[in-house]
């Protein structure tokens, strides 16, 4: 079985015709496909598009990779019910280290 992946790049502007563009590429992909999105170059984020997004990676049949968001996009897409942290890894919470210090008093 050969692995597929399906990397969309984005610049410029993302509005509601390039948010169309990307549901309509996570739609169509195969099942078995990994599907990247790299919005890095993105400029100018439209709110409805990343309403689009978020219905979009909802419907995804599949882990969807989004890079490039800003701090903005990812609590949208939260509050759209979208799992910010699932797209990029680099969001998941870290784990803080438990460290204990003894009191001496000696």
């Amino acid at each position: 079985m050969v692995a597929k992946s399906l990397l969309v790049r984005l610049d410029g502007r993302f509005d509601l015709a390039a948010a169309g563009e990307v549901r309509r590429a996570l739609l169509e992909s195969p099942d078995g496909t990994e599907v990247y999105v790299d919005m890095s170059q993105v400029r100018e984020f439209h709110d409805g598009a990343v309403a689009v997004l978020a219905d979009a990676l909802k419907a995804a049949r599949r882990a969807v990779s989004v890079r490039g968001l800003r701090q903005h996009q990812y609590r949208m897409l939260r509050y759209l019910g979208v799992d910010a942290s699932s797209l990029d890894p680099g969001l998941a919470p870290r784990r803080r280290a438990v460290s204990s210090v003894a009191d001496s008093d000696g």
